[in-house]
């Protein structure tokens, strides 16, 4: 099976997030099976435009970015004029569908073309009152929602929003939870306590909050470390300027993008990774601190925070660095670590492998095909 997997953009960066990192496992773990799995997206920052990311072969067109609307902004005329060939060339189309000029033009080429088509939204598509979004719902998100051979999503919340973007409930929706490979078990701890954020710095993501957590972990850890990596979306400006005030530039590292392998090192040097973002949907970056056996910290509007909770496998709490340094310190406790450990890789090998993930996807992909 030829399966064609199409995201906004790619970078060296991993500006775009989780939605790349979902596409990349999901095309590793098919071409594994023997399938052939392509990625196609805009590319940015490149000196050296490559043909394959992470083994998966990849078409990557240069970024131009036409509005002043962050990734909706952004599209590629070459793109958008191969996209007819693109999909005609697969034998199935799998979107990971936002409100940009890439994604919506690649899903409406399949469509056209009479290409199976599958969308994951990622919880990029919900309801919205912005001018531009009810323009682009109108021309075509949910034209795409009501006629995608399937649609995935995470959570039941997410399945409420795709409902009322289209106006009616939806049909032929699975839900499909992000997977994680499997990952080595992380040394053991040695050193100063090491507390972990690596995500993008977005003001949704919050962290400032992570920074003005780390004076009461210090207070019972003076030897503590603090690593906040992760593109700017924003908030490096706050984070650089609220690590100054404190008087702790000597206890945080501020990295900037960590490429994948940066990440995993930097997962398996800690001892605790912490998320103190809000609303977030499905975060990769939890799965692969929870694969590694670093227990997290998030909040409990997170969408792994019942599944972290019920396993023990870290702490879900109130938004805020009070809760945030609370959920740290006990985490820090030796024994309590290790059984978080423990159950974070138990976790990840049982509720997210990528074998359960595509045990899910490829029955879609085969009711997808018949129809």
């Amino acid at each position: 099976m030829r399966v064609l997997h199409a995201v906004t953009l790619h970078s060296p960066s991993h500006a775009f997030g989780g939605p790349v990192r979902v596409a990349l496992n999901l095309a590793k773990g098919l071409r594994e099976r023997g399938h052939e799995a392509r990625l196609l997206a805009l590319g940015e920052g490149f000196t050296e435009w490559p043909a394959s990311v992470e083994g998966v072969p990849a078409k990557l067109y240069p970024a131009r970015r036409l509005l002043p609307l962050g990734f909706s902004g952004m599209t590629s005329p070459a793109l958008l004029a191969s996209a007819g060939r693109l999909v005609r060339d697969a034998d199935l189309v799998h979107v990971h569908l936002a409100r940009d000029l890439v994604t919506l033009p690649v899903a409406l080429a399949a469509l056209r073309a009479g290409r199976p088509l599958v969308l994951q939204t990622h919880g990029m598509v919900d309801p919205s009152g912005k001018l531009l979004a009810k323009v682009l719902d109108a021309l075509a998100v949910r034209r795409l929602l009501r006629g995608a051979d399937a649609l995935l999503y995470l959570t039941p919340h997410e399945r409420e929003g795709l409902d009322a973007v289209a106006g009616s409930p939806l049909p032929n929706t699975v839900r499909l939870v992000n997977g994680t490979p499997a990952q080595e078990e992380r040394p053991p701890l040695s050193g100063p306590p090491r507390i972990l954020y690596s995500a993008r710095l977005q003001a949704r993501k919050r962290p400032v909050d992570f920074v003005d957590a780390a004076p009461a972990v210090l207070a019972a850890h003076p030897d503590a470390q603090f690593v906040v990596a992760g593109p700017d979306e924003g908030e490096l400006g706050s984070v650089r300027a609220r690590i100054a005030e404190l008087g702790l530039t000597d206890r945080f590292t501020v990295p900037g993008a960590l490429s994948a392998e940066q990440v995993q090192a930097e997962l398996r040097r800690a001892h605790v990774y912490v998320l103190p973002s809000v609303d977030e949907p499905f975060p990769m970056s939890v799965l692969e601190a929870l694969a590694v056996g670093v227990p997290p910290v998030v909040t409990h509007s997170n969408g792994l925070a019942r599944d972290i909770a019920r396993a023990g496998a870290g702490r879900a709490v109130d938004p805020g660095p009070e809760a945030v340094s609370a959920a740290v310190l006990s985490l820090l406790d030796p024994p309590a670590n290790r059984t978080a450990s423990q159950a974070s890789r138990e976790l990840a090998a049982h509720a997210f492998s990528m074998r359960a993930v595509l045990d899910t996807l490829l029955p879609v992909y085969e009711k997808a095909l018949s129809r």
